[in-house]
C-alpha cells in the first residue's frame, strides 16, 4: 500500500532535480494538490536572458511583463511573514488576485487566482507547504545559475541576444512615434493649448516609461565588470577566511564594457572552479586572479604558487573547458614545475557570427517558411495560427518539423537562426 506522502516526496524529488526551463512547471505540479491557480511565474534577475519561468494559462503567462513583476516585488512589505503577500495587482495584462512570495536569493514567485485546497486535518498546511516548495525551487535556481553549466550558458546567450534585439526594435519604433507626437503637439500652429499640454504630458510620460523599460531589460542581461568582479570576491570570501590561502584580486578597469550576464556568470564559476582546483594541490599558499576587458573579450588570469602539478586533463578542469567552449572562448594552462600554474581564459563578450546554412538549404516547405517568418517576427502559436488560418496543433506540428530541419533545440534558437539568415 502506497504511503499517503509518497506522491509529495516524489514531487519534491522532481523539483529538486528540475532543469531551469522546467522548474516553474514542476513547482506548479508539486503544489497542485494543495493550491489551485491559473498561472505561476518565477522571476529571478540572476537568470540572464530568461528571468521569467512560467507555467499555466497561456493567455496570462504570455502577457506577464517585467514591469508588472517589479511593481509586485515593490508591493511586498518588508516585514511580511516569510515574504508573502496576497491581494490585487496588475498581472498578465489585467488586475488579478495574486499570491506573491520572495526568497533569500531575492527571487519572486507569483500565483494568479490562488485558492488553497482544503485537506485532511493530518495533512500539511497549504501555506507552509507552498513556502517550503518555493524555497526549494529558489535554491535550485540559485545553484544552477551559480554552477553555470554549458547548456545554461548557451541557452542564456541565445535568449539574451534575442531579447535585446526585440527591445531595441520596440524602443526605436515607439520612440520615433512618440517624439513625432511631441513635436506636433508642441507646434504653435495648433490650437487648444490645454489639450496640447495634456497630450504632451501623456506622451512624455510614455517616453520615460519606455526608456525605463529598456534600461531595466539591459540591467537584467548585462552587469558592470566591476560589480561582477566584486561578486566574485564575495563568493570566495569563505575560502579566504578558513583555508589560510591568500587569494589576491587584481581589480578590472572600472569603466570597462559591461559584461553580458552569461559571461559574468561563467567567469565567476570558472574562477571559483580554478581556485578550488589549485588549492587542492599541496603547498599552495597564494592564488592571484585578475580580470581585464579589451572591449571585445573578458580576459581572465588565475595563477598559483604551488608545485606546478595542475593537470589540464583532470576531470574538474575538463568541465571548466566545456564552460569556456560553450561561449566560444579559449583557455590555456601553463604549468611550471616547482613554480605553479598559470591559467589564461578569453571569453568573447558578443555571440559569435557563426556561419549558418542558407534558408534554401534547410529544405523547408512553403508553410514551414511562413511559420518560421511569423515566429521570427515575434508571433506566438495562437497568432501564427490566426494569420495562417490553421489550428494551433498544426502550428506545433510545423514547428517540430522545422526545428529538426534547421537544427534548433528551442523556440529562441529557431528565432536566432531565422534572424541570422535574414528572416524577419
Amino acid at each position: 500500500m502506497e504511503h499517503p506522502n509518497t506522491a509529495l516526496l516524489e514531487a519534491v524529488a522532481d523539483l529538486a532535480t528540475a532543469p531551469l526551463m522546467e522548474i516553474a512547471h514542476r513547482l506548479r505540479e508539486a503544489a497542485s494538490p494543495y493550491w489551485e491557480s491559473t498561472a505561476l511565474v518565477i522571476f529571478t534577475e540572476d537568470c540572464t536572458g530568461r528571468p521569467q519561468k512560467k507555467s499555466g494559462a497561456e493567455a496570462i503567462i504570455s502577457r506577464v511583463s517585467i514591469a508588472e513583476l517589479d511593481a509586485i516585488r515593490a508591493t511586498l512589505p518588508a516585514d511580511a511573514d516569510a515574504g508573502t503577500w496576497r491581494g490585487e495587482a496588475a498581472f498578465g495584462g489585467g488586475i488579478r488576485q495574486i499570491l506573491a512570495m520572495t526568497s533569500p536569493s531575492n527571487a519572486l514567485l507569483v500565483l494568479s487566482d490562488p485558492q488553497p485546497i482544503p485537506g485532511s486535518d493530518t495533512g500539511p498546511d497549504p501555506h507552509w507547504l507552498l513556502n517550503y516548495l518555493w524555497r526549494l525551487a529558489a535554491e535550485r535556481i540559485r545553484e544552477k545559475v551559480a554552477d553555470a553549466p554549458p547548456s545554461y550558458l548557451m541557452e542564456s546567450r541565445a535568449a539574451s541576444a534575442e531579447r535585446l534585439r526585440v527591445t531595441a526594435e520596440l524602443v526605436d519604433q515607439h520612440s520615433t512615434t512618440l517624439e513625432t507626437l511631441l513635436a506636433a503637439l508642441r507646434s504653435p500652429a495648433l490650437a487648444d493649448a490645454a489639450a496640447r499640454t495634456a497630450a504632451t504630458d501623456v506622451a512624455a510620460k510614455a517616453l520615460v516609461g519606455l526608456r525605463t523599460l529598456s534600461d531595466r531589460t539591459t540591467d537584467l542581461v548585462e552587469e558592470p565588470v566591476a560589480s561582477a568582479f566584486q561578486r566574485l570576491r564575495e563568493d570566495l570570501r569563505p575560502l579566504m577566511s578558513f583555508s589560510g590561502i591568500d587569494v589576491q584580486f587584481i581589480e578590472p578597469p572600472v569603466n570597462g564594457r559591461a559584461l553580458p550576464g552569461e559571461v559574468a556568470h561563467a567567469a565567476r564559476a570558472l574562477v571559483r572552479g580554478l581556485v578550488l582546483a589549485m588549492v587542492d594541490q599541496e603547498g599552495v599558499r597564494r592564488v592571484r586572479t585578475q580580470w581585464d576587458c579589451d572591449g571585445v573579450n573578458l580576459l581572465i588570469n588565475v595563477r598559483d604558487d604551488g608545485p606546478g602539478e595542475l593537470s589540464a586533463s583532470a576531470p574538474a578542469m575538463a568541465r571548466l573547458v566545456q564552460r569556456v567552449e560553450a561561449l566560444n572562448g579559449s583557455m590555456g594552462v601553463d604549468v611550471m614545475p616547482g613554480w605553479g600554474a598559470d591559467v589564461a581564459v578569453t571569453l568573447p563578450l558578443d555571440p559569435p557570427a557563426r556561419p549558418l546554412a542558407e534558408v534554401a538549404d534547410w529544405n523547408l516547405g512553403e508553410r514551414e517558411v511562413e511559420v518560421l517568418q511569423l515566429l521570427a517576427a515575434g508571433q506566438r502559436n495562437r497568432g501564427i495560427a490566426a494569420k495562417l488560418h490553421i489550428s494551433e496543433n498544426t502550428v506545433k506540428f510545423h514547428l517540430r518539423n522545422l526545428y529538426r530541419k534547421i537544427g534548433a533545440s528551442s523556440r529562441t534558437e529557431a528565432m536566432a537562426l531565422a534572424h541570422s539568415n535574414g528572416l524577419r
